[in-house]
């Protein structure tokens, strides 16, 4: 299938997995006592309010991206640490659970029929591209969720581990994604790859692209 075509079909998954992992964000803070994220109306559906271009281009480019983060006020949290590992989960957990439906779609879609291979290829972007991203955010580095969830369950004395991993992660997070595009060396992708096999398979059965 031409390549232009089969990054079109890219496309809305990968703009349904950013939106739902930061509504899922906006959400639960909200149900959690924090109403900053519905105030800055970024609870909502709409992918234009949650598109970070540079995310959505490494989305395209490197198999894995981001959105522009919801804004959270954590001391408008009734307890500030559930509410920071609450909310934090709540976005990789609905991509994983997104997946799920998509991926049991897949179980009984027809493999042999060439005329439905778009749409084939549509439906396992759906489940892939949303495991990248509860994959990715899991990753234990700031400004990633995996990095507050992390946080909220170390004790007091690992602060001055956060305070520097907050300070320098966001450039060492970029640095390891150009390393491993770079080098072929999978640091990140060696963790993204296995969780996105091992589920794939398991909610979808065999994957035949990505």
């Amino acid at each position: 299938m031409n390549s232009l075509v089969t990054y079109l079909l890219f496309l809305p998954p990968i703009l349904l997995a950013l939106t739902i992992h930061e509504y899922s964000h906006g959400y639960i803070a909200l149900r959690m006592g924090d109403p900053t994220a519905k105030f800055a109306g970024r609870l909502t559906f709409n992918p234009i309010k949650h598109i970070d271009i540079f995310g959505l281009l490494a989305f395209i480019i490197f198999r894995f991206g981001w959105a522009k983060p919801v804004p959270i006020n954590p001391y408008n949290f009734t307890d500030m640490r559930k509410g920071i590992l609450y909310t934090s989960l709540a976005g990789p957990l609905s991509n994983f659970l997104v997946a799920i439906p998509f991926g049991l779609v897949l179980r009984i879609f027809p493999m042999n029929i060439n005329e439905l291979l778009p749409l084939r290829i549509l439906l396992e972007a759906f489940v892939v591209f949303n495991l990248i991203l509860c994959a990715f955010n899991l990753i234990p580095i700031p400004p990633l969720d995996g990095s507050k969830i992390l946080f909220s369950l170390l004790p007091r004395s690992y602060e001055h581990i956060e305070y520097w991993l907050e300070r320098y992660g966001f450039m060492l997070l970029i640095g390891l994604i150009f390393f491993d595009r770079i080098t072929g060396i999978p640091i990140l992708w060696g963790w993204i790859g296995p969780f996105v096999s091992l589920f794939g398979k398991l909610f979808a059965g065999p994957l035949i692209i990505l």
